[in-house]
């Protein structure tokens, strides 16, 4: 029996992830971030003072374009970089105080902007398909 498109699991992570990322693009928009900008930002909030290599694998981005990334945001004084180690090669990226208010901004509307995307959800069928979820991001990047 031939599967029916819109039955391909694959196909259906990928198309909601990718439906989730261009509305809250638009709703980003007034702001004026790119969504490499905003993604970035992000994952400092999260994990502020991670070093470029780790950061551009969470990105899924090579070092050179994460690096054009960063000057230029390093530029407008939203982040900083630093040696830490004795190696100059690795530096660890922070927020700068001068973009954490913007970054709790994008915050608030982000989970707005996720409460307002999944209300079609009940709370236990949101923590259902956050713990699948998990498991399979846990299981794929065992795989890694």
């Amino acid at each position: 029996m031939k599967e029916v498109f819109e039955e391909n699991i694959g196909l259906l992570i990928h198309d909601v992830g990718r439906l989730l990322r261009v509305l809250y693009d638009r709703q980003m928009a007034s702001i004026g971030l790119t969504r490499s900008q905003w993604l970035l930002l992000t994952y400092l909030y999260f994990k502020d003072g991670i070093n470029q290599t780790e950061l551009a694998s969470l990105m899924d981005m090579e070092k050179a374009p994460l690096s054009r990334l960063l000057d230029r945001m390093e530029i407008k004084g939203w982040i900083i970089r630093k040696n830490e180690t004795n190696d100059r090669r690795i530096k660890n990226i922070y927020l700068s105080e001068s973009i954490k208010p913007l970054v709790s901004s994008l915050r608030e509307k982000a989970a707005k902007y996720r409460k307002d995307s999944l209300s079609i959800l009940s709370d236990k069928e949101l923590n259902k398909l956050r713990d699948l979820l998990q498991v399979l991001k846990k299981d794929l990047t065992s795989k890694l």
